[in-house]
């Protein structure tokens, strides 16, 4: 039995299965989805149908296709149902759950129904856009929206804004809410930018391009949950013989949940009431707390320790936080230095530290396959935008050697220790096996550790603003502490490192 609106009476009902009720899948069409991708239908399409099946927002997704690759067979199949497999870890409390989303009432594709798409203009109900196109979808064309379809997706967004605009006279209350999703800063603002930009190009009337600024509220957000899709196949096969269905449709997603949108207006809220269905959708006039958070306690703390994991041996970071020394490690680091550089006025250590927790929970997860070699791509560029605005932040309050977070930074440098190959490309070895390095510094930290021994190449590379923007060996005993921890490393190995908490001599004797 294959899962369809059909299939849904038929369905055995268990505690950890959430199954849909019939009159859901006859609620209006609120919202226009541009992209049906895995994260859309794990984050929002997975709080719009637990608002729905709460009672709260009563509305249904129209979802746009707009990749040439795949069809919408399995989604018309199955009446846009689709199984999500929650698992992992939330509140140091094993997670799985099982739920049928009953968000979805039709996928059009954008090359073969764009005339469909461009009617749902006129239904009344319709008050929400959400898009993740990923980054290059977001970018400015010389599109033309009068095509069918326009190319861009800003093209068949204006397009679809244009005819809304046209049936409704141009009235304010008929103006949209427009989420974009893709992971780019300030996505809401971008957008909004390329869209007036292209009315202008597209010379449309200007009574439009004022209701287009005016009456539409483009909003930035920042959505936060690991989907890593398909389940494996020896999973997807065991779920659909417990749950008694088949499901081409089925995703996996973490427990962990965040939606920050950003906006103020009390008419995005009415819009946006599916968000009282859950603490991980957040609208508020300001997001970039959360940004901070995450950049900096999960991302940032990602970049610190994926350094040593390797040298470690470990392949996966659930591997790692297995290690109680691994797992200590990364505890202290976010507790102990990074949610104290990270308080400010708007964000206190506590909920620095509590967003902390959320992490360790996260790394923990047993079912998520995270390997830190993928991690270290571009190591550098990300020790630079995640972690050196960390390092400063906490010696502005500080005189101290931050401890945890030298030995991340050693170990980035042993990590970085590398030779080219007769590819052409550069490997480092750790823990009895060779790895490439995918970071655009790899020559550079190639021909240092060939020229330099241990404390001049950690002098020379700290003090090289090009790369760091700022000089390091500033930094009072930072320089000596990363120093002591590679020369550490070298005898005694990184989980050695760790587990003894090296530091350097001046700060020991501090």
């Amino acid at each position: 039995m294959q899962l369809s609106k059909k299939a849904i009476g038929q369905i055995k009902k268990e505690d950890t299965l959430s199954v849909p009720a019939m009159n859901l899948l006859e609620l209006p069409e609120k919202v226009l989805q541009f992209g049906t991708g895995v994260l859309l239908r794990g984050l929002p399409d997975y709080f719009i149908d637990k608002a729905n099946k709460q009672g709260f927002f009563n509305g249904r997704v129209v979802v746009v296709k707009s990749t040439s690759t795949g069809g919408t067979d399995a989604f018309e199949t199955q009446d846009g149902l689709f199984t999500l497999s929650v698992k992992g870890i939330e509140d140091s409390k094993k997670v799985e759950e099982t739920i049928i989303n009953a968000s979805i009432s039709r996928v059009l594709s954008a090359k073969e129904q764009w005339a469909e798409i461009l009617k749902c203009a006129s239904n009344p109900d319709m008050q929400l856009i959400i898009s993740n196109t990923t980054e290059v979808g977001i970018v400015l064309t010389d599109d033309d929206i009068r095509q069918s379809p326009p190319s861009s997706f800003p093209g068949k967004l204006l397009a679809f804004l244009h005819e809304r605009y046209r049936v409704f006279n141009g009235s304010l209350e008929s103006g949209m809410v427009i989420v974009p999703t893709e992971l780019i800063v300030g996505n809401g603002t971008k957008l909004r930018e390329i869209v007036l930009e292209l009315a202008e190009q597209n010379k449309l009337e200007k009574p439009f391009i004022q209701w287009l600024a005016s009456a539409n509220h483009f909003c930035n957000s920042l959505v936060d949950r690991i989907v890593p899709g398909k389940l494996p196949a020896i999973e997807q096969k065991d779920a659909e013989n417990r749950l008694g269905y088949s499901d081409e449709l089925m995703i996996m997603a973490e427990p962990f949940r965040l939606w920050a949108i950003e906006s103020g207006s009390d008419r995005v809220k009415e819009v946006l009431s599916f968000a009282q269905s859950d603490k991980g959708v957040v609208v508020t006039p300001d997001i970039e707390k959360f940004r901070e958070l995450k950049l900096r306690l999960l991302n940032g703390t990602h970049t610190f320790s994926s350094g040593i994991a390797v040298l470690a041996g470990f392949p996966t970071v659930k591997e790692a936080m297995v290690n109680e020394e691994f797992s200590a490690y990364v505890r202290r680091l976010m507790m102990l230095e990074i949610a104290n550089a990270v308080a400010s006025d708007t964000i206190s250590y506590n909920e620095a530290c509590a967003f902390a927790n959320t992490v360790i929970d996260r790394f923990r997860n047993p079912f998520i396959e995270h390997q830190w070699l993928a991690i270290t791509m571009n190591f550098s560029s990300k020790m630079r935008m995640r972690n050196i605005p960390l390092l400063t932040r906490h010696y502005e309050k500080n005189s101290k050697v931050p401890a945890h977070m030298a030995q991340g930074f050693a170990a980035y440098l042993l990590f970085m220790k590398c030779v080219k190959g007769d590819d052409g490309a550069y490997y480092g070895t750790a823990a009895g096996k060779q790895y490439k390095l995918q970071d655009d510094q790899a020559g550079y930290f190639a021909g240092k550790w060939a020229a330099l021994d241990t404390p001049e190449l950690v002098k020379s590379v700290l003090a090289d603003k090009e790369i760091w923007g700022i000089d390091l060996t500033e930094f009072a005993g930072f320089a000596q502490a990363v120093t002591d921890n590679i020369e550490f490393i070298k005898s005694e190995g990184a989980l050695a490192m760790i587990a003894n908490g090296q530091l350097s001599k001046s700060n020991r004797l501090a």
